[in-house]
């Protein structure tokens, strides 16, 4: 598909945004890292000048394998154990996600990772929930709001999703919207979860699973089948379950003669939105490249696809990159990023009041002025 007009980097950033896959302790300013380091006598880091440490996390996550992308998050999290610390960095997400046109974003963190100083797991989440609201009210004092939620994450392999399932009903309404589990999927299905899950779905609590990233069609089996979850966290292998017509390329215009199987199938007819994170998703190997990304193919199979950066850090992406990868990758314009958006922000675990009026009050017009 060949796009009518070229975008730009400052255009990109200029569109309203909506990102619903950004891990907290992925998303910090290297200087932040550095500062917070040398406040806490953390001396474990690898490089020490801002750009340094910056293209160490690029390189360093750059290497094909989720379990080996994973282990950069030890830095970021040694960083992250203070509440001050915690509410100094979620204030600073929201300002950076404002500054790149975010308008409504959920940024999920795991709790029990951030402990280790002695916080409880309450004590966490406000700290957090802190620094969102103070972001967001600078944001508004701007004129150009941005609204943050957040996502609590347990991990995988870990035996603490319960609990945490817990906590994220526990702070329902209070500026959590939902639950995640996240870490590295070889040997840990989501099925080892569903007590969590089942409490979840007993107190009508939203939740997403990480699936489909680097193990494949059986993990996003048991999330959808078994654990009924209300989005994929990635879900990109989710083509190994889709057969194209002889010859297809990443970049035909149409797929009409693919053949779904029954989980694909099962995924598209529920319209269960995928996060689909196309720097992230080559960083770790769930692709080979971003050429050979299936973004498109499951767009034009009309999955519910939407755009998200996973770790800004570690991927050194913003959302507009993102834009602009799939742009010059696939030739997107701006309707087709309308499109995209608005599949988020349908998505998203936040009423259906307010989702359908940042559709029709921020998002339709702020891509309409886009589109001339």
């Amino acid at each position: 598909m060949a796009s009518p007009v070229t975008i730009t980097a400052d255009e990109c950033r200029l569109a309203p945004k909506v990102l619903l896959h950004d891990h907290l302790d992925g998303g910090l300013r290297p200087s932040t890292v550095l500062d917070l380091a040398r406040r806490q006598g953390y001396d474990a880091l690898p490089a020490d000048t801002a750009d340094d440490l910056a293209e160490w996390f690029a390189t360093a996550a750059d290497s094909g394998s989720l379990e080996r992308y994973l282990e950069t998050f030890a830095h970021t999290v040694a960083v992250m154990q203070s509440a001050g610390a915690l509410e100094r960095v979620a204030r600073e997400c929201v300002e950076d996600l404002h500054a790149d046109g975010v308008v409504y974003a959920e940024v999920r963190f795991a709790p029990e990772l951030h402990l280790e100083a002695g916080l409880s797991l309450d004590e966490v989440v406000v700290a957090v929930l802190r620094g969102f609201a103070s972001g967001e009210e600078a944001a508004a004092a701007s004129g150009r709001p941005i609204i943050v939620r957040c996502l609590v994450t347990a991990m995988r392999h870990a035996a603490r999703s319960r609990e945490i399932a817990e906590l994220a009903v526990r702070f329902r309404g209070r500026g959590v919207v939902g639950f995640d589990i996240a870490g590295a999927e070889a040997g840990n299905p989501p099925s080892r979860h569903l007590d969590a899950f089942e409490y979840l779905r007993g107190e009508c609590s939203h939740f997403t699973i990480h699936a489909g990233e680097a193990f494949g069609l059986p993990s996003i089996h048991e999330a959808v089948a078994f654990c009924g979850t209300d989005r994929l966290g990635h879900g990109v292998r989710v083509i190994d379950d889709i057969v194209l017509p002889a010859g297809a390329a990443p970049t035909d215009p149409s797929f009409g003669g693919a053949k779904l199987g029954r989980v694909a199938d099962y995924v598209r007819d529920k319209r269960i939105p995928l996060e689909l994170c196309p720097s992230s998703n080559v960083q770790t190997g769930a692709v080979a490249s971003l050429a050979d990304h299936p973004f498109n193919i499951l767009a034009k199979l009309r999955f519910r696809v939407t755009v998200n950066t996973d770790n800004r850090l570690m991927s050194n992406t913003t959302m507009s990159r993102e834009f602009m990868v799939l742009h010059q990758q696939f030739g997107y314009g701006w309707a087709d990023f309308e499109r995209f958006t608005v599949n988020a922000m349908k998505s998203a675990f936040l009423p259906f009041d307010e989702r359908l009026r940042l559709i029709d009050e921020v998002i339709k017009p702020g891509f309409a002025v886009l589109m001339g």
